[in-house]
């Protein structure tokens, strides 16, 4: 290395409209007149008025409104993570557990459990679905599951005057 052979790093950034002598003054490289000299104007689909790519294509599906709030996992991922030493199977598994582990989102507020893969441990699962390939993998490796009741939709909370005791009523 040479000092006649440096990359040059300390090249100045060029500031457009500051004199005719920078070599982009007066106009700032934009041209004279017209649309695109003006300030604050983009024109981000226009095609020269042909129709814009996004109108030539057909509309397609919908976003839904009813929020996406099931953890789905798959028996594998279960053994995977206890073989990985993550989550514990002889202790029971339920929702929350799962997301103090990390295994899954804090987001999530339903479970269904997959029957993908094989389940070699005896455990005991609580979930709000389950798949008929999974219930009965998990009855073959001589565990249990819990399916929890039809989620309650709307459930309100009534806190009594000594905040001790709260109440959830079915809607």
């Amino acid at each position: 290395m040479k000092l006649n052979n440096l990359v040059k790093t300390n090249k100045k950034k060029i500031r457009p409209g500051r004199g005719i002598g920078s070599g982009k003054g007066k106009t700032g490289g934009r041209g004279i007149k017209g649309q695109k000299s003006r300030s604050g104007v983009a024109i981000k689909a226009f095609e020269g008025g042909q129709t814009p790519l996004y109108r030539r294509l057909p509309k397609r599906g919908f976003k839904s409104l009813a929020p996406n709030n099931i953890a789905i996992i798959n028996l594998s991922y279960l053994q995977k993570f206890h073989d990985n030493k993550r989550i514990d199977l002889n202790a029971p598994v339920d929702l929350k557990l799962l997301q103090e582990k990390k295994v899954i989102n804090k987001k999530y507020i339903k479970l269904k459990i997959l029957g993908d893969g094989e389940l070699k441990n005896k455990t005991n699962i609580t979930a709000n679905f389950v798949s008929k390939q999974a219930l009965t993998k998990i009855e073959k490796a001589g565990g249990t599951i819990n399916i929890l009741e039809k989620f309650i939709k709307k459930a309100k909370i009534k806190i009594k005057k000594d905040g001790a005791s709260l109440e959830v009523l079915k809607k």
